[in-house]
């Protein structure tokens, strides 16, 4: 963790550890049982994360893929070893709002399982792939409560046609639930002209002009006096990974601009300091 320069905020990083195949608008392209034969890409992209964090001596949380972990064990006992949070990004990168309560339970369970075992650590953060925690599926933040998590990072309050509470909390908060306090952590937004807008990484980040990221996180930091949640997948630094077929629309938000995302994370790093996100939210609960 690079040390806050004075009047700095700590931001969050993040990493959701999965494989390019894994993204859900390939999910009719590469079924899942075809995962198997595909050729993976993930150990390598992320080491390559791990060695920039590295780098500019950042830590931070890795929501790393149950299916991932049982296959790679190595590679969760090395960010474990390197020192980040270990978070869990469900077992099989399906929509939480396309499961059933019984099916994610499943699911978180055999995640954090796997993943505790592996390193040694216990799983206390949870992100559903695709920010899938969304009004008709918020009987899952009961669901992770009930499984030991502490804290959700799933929900993200703008409009998507995939995602989104455009009405939720922008900031880290308790929300109580039937059978006690579950944590969330959404996805950074600047609200301007009464709208929420992303700035808080991913596609977000390699497509729109780095200027408006750090403007936002700036924003975040000094006139708000909120931590950043940034996050990135090990993928986007990889402009060699196979091209699969999609709609025009998910093509775009893949693969534009993967060449430049190492670039701009290397600005990033430099401009904000950034932790785990079990460090921030420490600070956001004091």
């Amino acid at each position: 963790m690079r040390p806050a320069s004075a009047g700095s905020r700590l931001n969050a990083m993040t990493v959701d550890v999965e494989d390019y195949f894994h993204v859900s608008v390939f999910d009719r392209t590469v079924p899942r049982a075809d995962w198997e034969s595909m050729e993976s890409r993930v150990v390598g992209n992320t080491e390559r994360l791990l060695d920039l964090f590295d780098e500019h001596a950042v830590r931070g949380t890795f929501f790393v893929l149950g299916w991932v972990a049982e296959r790679y064990p190595a590679l969760v006992r090395s960010v474990a070893g390197r020192g980040h949070e270990l978070a869990s990004h469900g077992y099989a990168h399906r929509l939480v709002y396309e499961q059933t309560p019984e099916v994610f339970r499943h699911d978180v369970r055999k995640s954090k399982a796997l993943i505790e075992d592996l390193s040694g650590r216990p799983v206390n953060g949870y992100r559903a792939p695709s920010f899938s925690v969304t009004e008709r599926s918020l009987w899952a933040l009961d669901v992770l409560l009930e499984e030991g998590y502490r804290y959700d990072a799933s929900i993200f309050p703008i409009r998507h046609d995939r995602y989104g509470i455009p009405d939720a909390p922008r900031w880290p908060h308790a929300m109580a639930r039937a059978g006690g306090s579950l944590f969330e952590v959404p996805g950074s937004t600047v609200r301007l002209g009464g709208t929420n807008l992303p700035v808080a990484g991913g596609g977000y980040f390699r497509i729109l002009p780095y200027a408006w990221t750090r403007w936002g996180i700036a924003r975040l930091n000094q006139v708000e006096g909120q931590p950043a949640i940034f996050y990135l997948h090990p993928w986007e630094i990889d402009p060699q990974q196979p091209r699969l077929r999609a709609s025009a629309l998910g093509r775009f938000r893949h693969y534009r601009n993967l060449h430049l995302t190492e670039r701009r994370l290397r600005a990033l790093m430099h401009d904000f300091s950034f932790g785990p996100l079990d460090t921030v939210l420490t600070g956001c609960a004091a």
